[in-house]
């Protein structure tokens, strides 16, 4: 016999009502409640009539989720993230991406007006926030990314300056003097690699250094790491820190392919976090964002002005943490795999 919402609130340990807010997202429930809610949920195998209920609240049960980059690891690992909060919530994910180009972002925010989903999460590369919320015609949105917030559009974005000053100043702290970047890439908008440089430059200022080198790309990927670590070595730098662990790899690779010993010569290290780092040799220095509580926080901000619960407040900037994981590239401790 089906589950019914008696028996998960039975077995959670909670009143009925509770259990028809959490899976109708129709109010706020702490997030210890949720989770045991949604323990109870799976453990019966309850499905509630999702269509059924979203028909009855003139919505569709989905939304969107807008990434420039799929085949990224970074950007498919968040897509994953986005993923499991919605359904969490009862929400269904169409994912799309833009390759960050403008034409694309514009055209999938126009065609959200039709309200084929209850709303979006993008994370724009070229697309101001006055435009976004202007394309998208009234449909709520959350901004993953650095703009800064218009309107009634939320931002959840990781500090990128204090990630990149902490950085800094672990390679400066290793005593490293000849301190280099990659990663620069004017040619964008969404302000992402100009924090970061930021960052980077103040932290090296208060170890009274400069950036012997700051090499600009044309992406984040592996083979512009590899291009700038050749264009970087006649500058015989000590450290190198990349803006994404892609990077990173890129430049491992080269470095290796001309006798340069990490971390003996060079000490390196990248951005985001990717699985790849924890597997390579020597492992990866990098900055960790949460990449769980971005998805968790956007999930969350997008359901409640779904829900019409903040229509009279402005747009929030929520800002994520992060954390500095040592490895073996700059001389850290083996990593366990």
């Amino acid at each position: 016999m089906a589950a019914r919402l008696k028996d998960v609130a039975a077995l959670a340990g909670v009143s009925v009502r509770t259990v028809s807010n959490v899976v109708s997202n129709s109010a706020t429930v702490a997030p210890a409640t949720r989770d045991r809610v949604m323990a109870a949920v799976e453990e019966l195998g309850y499905r509630p009539n999702l269509a059924a209920r979203n028909l009855r609240q003139g919505r569709t049960g989905l939304i969107g989720v807008v990434v420039p980059e799929i085949h990224s690891p970074y950007f498919g690992a968040l897509a994953g993230h986005l993923i499991d909060a919605a359904r969490q919530r009862g929400w269904t994910v169409l994912l799309e991406r833009t390759g960050g180009r403008p034409e694309l972002e514009r055209r999938l925010l126009e065609g959200s007006e039709g309200h084929q989903v209850d709303g979006l999460i993008v994370s724009p590369w070229s697309t101001s926030p006055a435009e976004l919320a202007s394309l998208a015609g009234g449909l709520p949105l959350v901004v993953l990314g650095e703009l800064e917030p218009h309107g009634s559009i939320d931002h959840v974005a990781l500090d990128n300056v204090a990630a990149a000053r902490a950085a800094a100043h672990h390679l400066a702290g290793l005593g490293r003097r000849r301190v280099a970047a990659v990663g620069l890439q004017p040619a964008l908008g969404h302000g992402t690699a100009e924090l970061r440089a930021e960052g980077f430059r103040q932290g090296l200022r208060e170890a009274g250094l400069g950036p012997v080198a700051e090499v600009e790309v044309a992406d984040l990927h592996r083979t512009e790491g590899a291009r700038a670590m050749r264009e970087l070595l006649p500058a015989a730098p000590d450290a190198v820190f990349c803006f994404s662990d892609e990077l990173a790899l890129g430049a491992l690779r080269v470095a290796a392919e001309r006798g340069v010993r990490v971390p003996d010569d060079l000490v390196l290290m990248g951005f985001d976090d990717i699985e790849d780092g924890r597997f390579c040799a020597p492992s990866l220095t990098t900055i960790a964002p949460d990449r769980a509580q971005i998805a968790e926080r956007a999930v969350q901000c997008l359901t409640e002005r779904v829900l019409g619960r903040l229509d009279a407040l402005p747009g929030r900037r929520i800002t994520v943490p992060h954390r500095l994981l040592v490895r073996e590239s700059t001389g850290g401790p083996a990593t366990p795999v």
